[in-house]
């Protein structure tokens, strides 16, 4: 098997890192400007055995208001031809968390990175709204050669309403489908 140089390797790192520093202040600027604080995640033991095994969708708000989830369309592609759209229908304490079980839904149709990364035998973690720190899981990663995170990207359209005033709110967002492999 060849190696990569180490040159090579210093200059993955050092972009990865600068992309790293340039989502963050996106972030940052998003949340600065207006953003609502809603954030999610789905979970589902049927992606590491490949069972139909149900789904677990964590919400968190960080607002002052309670708000309700009123549903997640997974935009599959640009004509939205192959839409999966999940009613959730949940409400969100303020500054607080909430949950909701779902039966299988694939979410994982219709998008190639996911698929080519399936057959890579990657597992997939989670699928969210923020980008996935491995200490929120913790995980510690001491030896980098020995594991590996890996990401796909997919826009989602979020509809909600907020409680106190009955004002609905419909946005388009990025998820990351995160993926782990040893």
């Amino acid at each position: 098997m060849e190696k990569t140089p180490k040159r090579n390797n210093f200059f993955c790192k050092a972009q990865l890192i600068t992309f790293a520093i340039i989502l963050t202040s996106s972030v940052h600027a998003a949340q600065v400007e207006g953003e609502f604080g809603l954030k999610f995640a789905f979970y589902s033991s049927a992606w590491a055995v490949d069972s139909d095994d149900g789904m677990r969708l964590m919400l968190f708000n960080n607002n002052e208001s309670e708000l309700i989830l009123d549903s997640i369309t997974f935009l599959k592609d640009k004509q939205e031809r192959e839409l999966v759209n999940i009613r959730v229908q949940t409400k969100i304490p303020p500054f607080g968390y909430a949950e909701k079980e779902f039966e299988y839904i694939d979410l994982l149709k219709g998008n190639e990175c996911i698929q080519r990364t399936l057959a890579e035998n990657w597992k997939l973690v989670e699928i969210s709204n923020y980008t996935l720190n491995p200490s929120v899981r913790n995980l510690i990663i001491e030896d980098t050669e020995s594991f590996r995170i890996y990401q796909c990207s997919e826009y989602v359209r979020t509809k909600w309403t907020k409680s106190s005033t009955g004002e609905e709110i419909e946005t388009v967002e990025w998820v990351l489908f995160h993926f782990e492999t040893k």
